[in-house]
């Protein structure tokens, strides 16, 4: 099966037959204002038992690219000026 593409409305009005699309081999490109967002393949690990079998199933198949490392661990996006705590300033805003 090929490809089809499908704008975010229609999705949701067609899921089931979407999903029975997918099951068999089939590749959903769903678009939003005509561009891509999001696609849905198959899944290549349904006999997988744990995560790392999936993982392991779906990098061999090329849906994902992971070298087998941990991740580190992510910095703050923002700080917070002067001396009150995040908590400081929910309770502020609470009042």
């Amino acid at each position: 099966m090929g490809e089809r593409r499908i704008g975010i409305r229609e999705l949701k009005s067609k899921l089931s037959e979407c999903v029975r699309e997918v099951k068999t081999g089939g590749t959903i490109i769903v678009t939003e204002h005509g561009r891509a967002v999001a696609r849905i393949i198959p899944d290549a690990t349904p006999d997988a038992k744990s995560l790392r079998e999936r993982l392991e199933a779906l990098t061999k198949s090329g849906a994902i690219l992971w070298n087998g490392r941990r991740l580190p661990p992510a910095r703050p996006v923002a700080g917070l000026r002067g001396k009150k705590t995040v908590a400081d300033l929910v309770i502020e805003n609470r009042e």
